[in-house]
């Protein structure tokens, strides 16, 4: 793949964030991005990087009326020895390519994706935060670009990369979350989208993650749409529970993101001989295992925040803490691993991290 480059004028470059500055996730964006056209019949072309800015689409892009659209999040960390690292991109290619076939957009060869994120985070190096905890998120995302209203799959398409300096993904950092279960709406059926990771799903999770928060609840945990009594996963991470010494995650039965992270949890277990069960997980089970002890510790895994250990969970208008409200020994090893391997801090023993040169 031959991929042009028009860099930023000095004098048109963004402000990075100082040593120091207070990130955040998802407010800054880097100097440059990639972009790669789409048309039925002729494929994929004409792979450019320009400086970041915004995007030209018709009012009639399909992507506007009909919602055809997927995307991805990663991260380039800066190593101790100063190489730039992306954590199992080949996965997260993988990914996106399902969620193209679920959403009858055009697949890209993983090769390509890579090449593409290797380019663009080589060309904006300088903006990977160099602080302990920080790193340079990375967003690819395809959108319909074709111009024309009609229920069907568009034949045209773009698809680019952002980048930017992120923080912590929690403004506590990493403390124990509050977790509503959520009881009104439902987020997937199997047969759904729940598998594929489109903007249609996380819209259609906001007002019940508003009416959390404004109650005092960092997340909802979402049931199954068909039982509506076991528990599928978090707005934002996949869920693992700890019940009598066991890890235990939900099954992926197609309503469920195949997290990357998640299944670098359940690598880590398995190497580290813990017993591991995906299966199906009711509440009831989660609610009682939390007031009787069986369940020593709950925790979330997703790219943005890794691991993010639950503290409470609340259904049904009580709330039971999970190993008293603090931080599980396991979330915090598993923390520890990931956050160490994907710094390189740590060997990488299943060849997980690949270096931008």
């Amino acid at each position: 793949m031959q991929i042009t480059v028009t860099q930023a004028p000095e004098n048109q470059k963004r402000r990075k964030p100082k040593s120091g500055e207070k990130l955040g996730f998802g407010n800054y964006f880097s100097d440059h991005m990639f972009l790669m056209d789409y048309a039925s019949g002729k494929g994929w072309g004409n792979a450019r990087i320009v400086p970041y800015g915004p995007l030209s689409l018709a009012p009639s892009a399909m992507v506007l009326h009909y919602g055809q659209e997927i995307f991805e999040g990663m991260k380039a960390y800066l190593a101790r020895d100063g190489a730039v690292c992306l954590f199992r991109p080949d996965r997260n290619a993988e990914r996106l390519n399902r969620s193209a076939a679920r959403m009858c957009l055009p697949e890209i060869p993983v090769e390509d994706q890579l090449t593409a994120l290797r380019a663009l985070v080589r060309l904006d190096r300088e903006w990977i935060p160099r602080e302990k905890g920080a790193s340079l998120y990375i967003r690819p995302t395809m959108i319909a670009t074709e111009a024309g209203l009609g229920v069907r799959p568009a034949a045209e398409v773009l698809f680019f990369i952002i980048t930017g300096p992120v923080g912590a993904y929690y403004a506590r950092g990493f403390e124990p979350v509050r977790i509503l279960v959520e009881e009104t709406y439902l987020r997937a059926a199997r047969g759904g989208t729940g598998e594929a990771k489109t903007g249609a799903n996380y819209a259609a999770s906001l007002l019940a993650a508003k009416n959390a928060k404004a109650i005092g609840f960092d997340q909802v945990l979402w049931l199954d749409a068909e039982h509506r009594r076991f528990a599928e996963e978090v707005g934002t991470m996949n869920i693992f529970f700890v019940l009598r010494g066991e890890l235990v995650t939900p099954p992926l039965s197609g309503s469920i993101l195949p997290g990357v992270t998640r299944d670098t949890v359940l690598t880590l277990a398995r190497e580290w001989k813990i017993p591991v069960a995906e299966r199906p997980v009711e509440i009831d089970e989660v609610l009682k295992g939390a007031a009787d002890g069986t369940l020593s510790e709950a925790f979330g895994s997703g790219t943005a925040a890794v691991i993010s250990p639950v503290g409470s969970f609340s259904y049904g208008g009580k709330e039971v803490q999970v190993n008293r409200g603090g931080t599980g020994e396991l979330s915090l090893r598993f923390y520890r691993e990931i956050t160490g391997i994907q710094y390189g801090e740590i060997e990488d023993r299943h060849r997980w991290i690949h270096r931008v040169e």
